[in-house]
Protein backbone atom coordinates (compact mmCIF):
# COMPACT_ATOMS: atom_id res chain seq x y z
CA UNK A 1 0.00 0.00 0.00
CA UNK A 2 1.71 3.14 -1.25
CA UNK A 3 1.38 6.24 0.90
CA UNK A 4 0.74 9.90 0.36
CA UNK A 5 2.38 12.95 2.38
CA UNK A 6 -0.36 15.29 3.25
CA UNK A 7 2.94 18.41 2.20
CA UNK A 8 5.73 18.45 -0.31
CA UNK A 9 8.36 15.65 1.22
CA UNK A 10 11.89 16.25 0.52
CA UNK A 11 14.76 14.02 1.92
CA UNK A 12 18.31 12.75 0.74
CA UNK A 13 17.94 8.99 0.49
CA UNK A 14 20.58 7.21 2.96
CA UNK A 15 20.91 4.01 1.08
CA UNK A 16 22.17 5.65 -2.37
CA UNK A 17 25.33 3.79 -4.11
CA UNK A 18 27.78 7.06 -2.79
CA UNK A 19 27.28 5.74 0.76
CA UNK A 20 28.38 2.38 0.55
CA UNK A 21 32.24 2.68 0.10
CA UNK A 22 32.52 0.50 -3.81
CA UNK A 23 30.01 -2.05 -2.26
CA UNK A 24 26.18 -2.38 -2.71
CA UNK A 25 23.48 -3.74 -2.07
CA UNK A 26 21.64 -7.09 -3.41
CA UNK A 27 18.50 -8.14 -2.52
CA UNK A 28 18.07 -12.04 -2.76
CA UNK A 29 14.53 -13.91 -2.21
CA UNK A 30 14.32 -17.93 -1.78
CA UNK A 31 10.54 -18.27 -2.48
CA UNK A 32 8.63 -21.23 -0.81
CA UNK A 33 11.70 -20.93 2.27
CA UNK A 34 9.55 -18.36 4.85
CA UNK A 35 11.83 -19.49 7.39
CA UNK A 36 13.89 -16.39 6.08
CA UNK A 37 10.66 -13.99 6.13
CA UNK A 38 11.76 -11.53 3.85
CA UNK A 39 14.69 -11.26 1.62
CA UNK A 40 18.05 -11.24 2.35
CA UNK A 41 19.38 -7.87 2.10
CA UNK A 42 23.30 -8.40 1.38
CA UNK A 43 26.26 -6.24 1.01
CA UNK A 44 28.41 -7.28 -1.78
CA UNK A 45 31.36 -6.15 -4.08
CA UNK A 46 30.11 -5.13 -7.46
CA UNK A 47 32.92 -6.86 -9.00
CA UNK A 48 32.85 -10.45 -7.61
CA UNK A 49 32.10 -12.67 -9.79
CA UNK A 50 28.23 -14.33 -9.34
CA UNK A 51 29.61 -17.62 -8.43
CA UNK A 52 31.60 -15.76 -5.74
CA UNK A 53 28.56 -14.72 -4.40
CA UNK A 54 26.79 -17.64 -4.33
CA UNK A 55 29.57 -19.74 -2.52
CA UNK A 56 30.71 -17.17 -0.74
CA UNK A 57 27.67 -14.99 0.67
CA UNK A 58 24.06 -16.92 -0.57
CA UNK A 59 25.32 -20.43 0.39
CA UNK A 60 26.43 -19.57 4.24
CA UNK A 61 23.40 -17.08 4.72
CA UNK A 62 21.13 -20.02 3.73
CA UNK A 63 22.96 -22.41 5.63
CA UNK A 64 20.62 -22.74 8.62
CA UNK A 65 17.70 -24.23 6.25
CA UNK A 66 17.46 -27.33 6.16
CA UNK A 67 17.04 -27.63 2.13
CA UNK A 68 19.98 -26.27 1.69
CA UNK A 69 22.12 -28.87 2.02
CA UNK A 70 20.37 -30.03 -1.82
CA UNK A 71 20.22 -26.37 -2.87
CA UNK A 72 22.11 -26.02 -6.04
CA UNK A 73 21.82 -22.81 -6.73
CA UNK A 74 24.21 -21.94 -9.60
CA UNK A 75 21.27 -24.33 -11.29
CA UNK A 76 18.29 -22.70 -10.12
CA UNK A 77 15.82 -20.69 -11.98
CA UNK A 78 17.07 -17.02 -11.50
CA UNK A 79 14.79 -13.41 -11.67
CA UNK A 80 16.37 -10.52 -11.93
CA UNK A 81 14.20 -7.52 -10.94
CA UNK A 82 11.32 -9.88 -12.01
CA UNK A 83 13.13 -10.50 -15.30
CA UNK A 84 14.09 -14.26 -16.31
CA UNK A 85 17.68 -14.30 -15.90
CA UNK A 86 20.26 -16.77 -16.94
CA UNK A 87 23.53 -15.38 -14.65
CA UNK A 88 27.37 -15.96 -16.18
CA UNK A 89 28.60 -17.36 -13.06
CA UNK A 90 32.45 -16.28 -14.38
CA UNK A 91 31.13 -12.74 -14.68
CA UNK A 92 30.98 -9.90 -12.26
CA UNK A 93 28.05 -8.99 -11.00
CA UNK A 94 27.89 -5.27 -12.62
CA UNK A 95 28.52 -7.60 -15.82
CA UNK A 96 25.67 -9.86 -15.37
CA UNK A 97 23.56 -6.33 -14.80
CA UNK A 98 23.26 -6.67 -11.21
CA UNK A 99 23.57 -3.19 -9.51
CA UNK A 100 22.67 -1.72 -6.45
CA UNK A 101 19.25 -2.46 -4.53
CA UNK A 102 18.87 -5.21 -7.61
CA UNK A 103 16.71 -7.93 -6.53
CA UNK A 104 17.19 -11.58 -7.03
CA UNK A 105 14.83 -14.19 -7.35
CA UNK A 106 15.92 -17.95 -7.06
CA UNK A 107 13.85 -20.51 -7.10
CA UNK A 108 15.18 -24.61 -6.61
CA UNK A 109 12.74 -26.74 -8.00
CA UNK A 110 11.76 -30.05 -5.86
CA UNK A 111 12.91 -27.94 -2.72
CA UNK A 112 9.81 -26.17 -1.16
CA UNK A 113 10.27 -25.83 2.27
CA UNK A 114 10.03 -27.73 5.15
CA UNK A 115 7.84 -31.17 4.59
CA UNK A 116 7.25 -29.06 1.36
CA UNK A 117 5.01 -26.54 3.36
CA UNK A 118 6.76 -23.57 1.76
CA UNK A 119 8.42 -22.73 5.04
Amino acid sequence: MSVNALYDYKFEPRDKVENFNGMQLLYVLWPNHLMFCAPFALLVQPDMTFGAMVEEILKPATASHPDSANADFLEAQWLLNDEPFTPDVDASLKDNGIDHKSMLTVTTPGLNGLAGAGF
